[in-house]
């Protein structure tokens, strides 16, 4: 049944847009006056390359920025809550027995995002028209990643798809927490920065001009301090746009070098050997790593399948090129562990708590040992990197403010002529 984008004005004439699906565009417009909506335009929405090349451009924008396609694009999304609720609702329908048809017919009529809405009507139209739900969903990469589809495809395949929705939502929801968690740690400090350079703005344009024009007036030599204050403040006022461009130049030369393959690796190389961060990103690409891979073991995907789709999880592209290495030798007959522990890139632990679980069958559990604990690593660690900016920022702040204020006062209490 094809979907209809329509425009339309309700009862009160006020403007009104949405989609409805029928046979034809009449039944459309019947179904709509029935509701009291009276169509201005519509037009169909059929999965058609002009919509496709829009999802495509929708998707290069998540993407963008060194980000790469896949399950980063999932969590980018803005709408990854709802995507994560309505997956968890599907999986509850499924274990209820009720047909996927009637399940994703339930979830249009309460999804409240209009491109949401639209993805999961054109599903249900593909499913009934015998395409496998799986395939559906890779249709709308915006909104299922490699990850979300490969797991639905295990599901299928086992006949177990309410099993593995619950466990993708579980999963989903545990990366949506660590991901708010750590961003919740970070919002004061960004906050204090946001302020502070507010504060030291408004000193540079509004007070400090005002005052060094009465302090120039009274002639003789300044103090360096304040020649200083004066030199800083002449380019911040008058030279502004030349920082801008350099600020944007600087910005589109470097996204232009990430956006390449060595650009990539250089970059994720870099973040990890930094000082205070590195250690952060390493232990939030593990933690993502071991909850993953565990995840898709349990719904029955082969390990080297797997290791495909981890390649883009971990989210940097040191560790991914360590992962398409260990497949590589996996697939020459080595087991896990072993390419892992020589990487030199994975910790240690890792690599001998993976050997352990391949010795004993017991993979997926010691995977989810290593989540477990390296949640509990990067909460640690956000902890401390926010204890140690904060009072940073609360110093360099002051060492501004107080320099501004040491330049102001300087000529005033110098006793030079009137």
């Amino acid at each position: 049944m094809p979907v209809y984008e329509y425009k339309a004005l309700d009862s009160k004439g006020k403007p009104n847009t949405g989609v409805v699906d029928a046979d034809t565009p009449r039944e459309a417009r019947e179904k709509l006056r029935k509701r009291q909506i009276f169509v201005t335009s519509m037009t169909a929405n059929d999965g058609s390359d002009k919509t496709k090349g829009k999802k495509k451009a929708l998707t290069d924008k998540a993407t963008m920025g060194g980000a790469t396609a896949g399950i980063s694009a999932m969590f980018q999304n803005p709408r990854r809550q709802e995507i994560t609720a309505l997956t968890r609702q599907l999986a509850t329908l499924l274990s209820a027995g009720i047909p996927l048809v009637d399940s994703l017919n339930a979830l249009v009529q309460q999804v409240e995002s209009k491109d949401v809405e639209k993805a999961l009507r054109n599903i249900r139209e593909d499913v009934q028209s015998g395409i496998s739900f799986a395939d559906s969903l890779a249709r709308h990469p915006v909104f299922f990643s490699p990850l979300y589809t490969n797991m639905v495809k295990a599901g299928e395949a086992s006949g177990a798809l309410d099993d593995i929705l619950k466990r993708l939502a579980a999963f989903m929801y545990a990366q949506n927490k660590m991901k708010n968690r750590v961003m919740a740690a970070l919002t004061y400090p960004m906050i204090m920065c946001f302020a502070g350079a507010g504060v030291v703005t408004f000193l540079l344009t509004f007070v400090v001009p005002k005052i060094t024009k009465v302090i120039t007036k009274r002639g003789g030599p300044l103090p360096a301090p304040t020649m200083l204050l004066l030199a800083i403040q002449n380019i911040f006022v008058n030279y502004w746009w030349v920082m801008l461009t350099l600020g944007i130049v600087t910005l589109v030369v470097y996204q232009s070098i990430v956006s390449t393959e060595k650009g990539a690796l250089w970059r994720d190389t870099w973040k990890l050997k930094l000082p205070i961060f590195g250690e952060l990103f390493r232990k939030q690409s593990v933690s993502r790593f071991a909850t993953t891979f565990s995840t898709l073991l349990r719904s029955g995907i082969q390990a080297t399948e797997c290791l495909i789709i981890l390649q883009n999880v971990v989210d940097n592209k040191l560790l991914s090129n360590v992962l398409k290495t260990v497949r590589e030798r996996i697939i020459e007959g080595t087991d896990i562990s072993t390419p892992l522990k020589q990487s030199g890139v994975f910790p240690p632990v890792v690599g001998y708590m993976i050997a352990v679980g391949e010795q004993s069958g017991q993979l997926e559990d010691i995977l989810e040992k290593i989540s477990e604990s390296y949640d509990e690593e990067v909460e640690i660690t956000t902890a401390k990197v926010t204890s140690l900016i904060e009072p940073v920022i609360i110093i360099v702040l002051a060492v501004i403010v107080g320099f501004i204020v040491l330049a102001v006062v300087m000529p005033l209490v110098s006793g030079f002529k009137m």
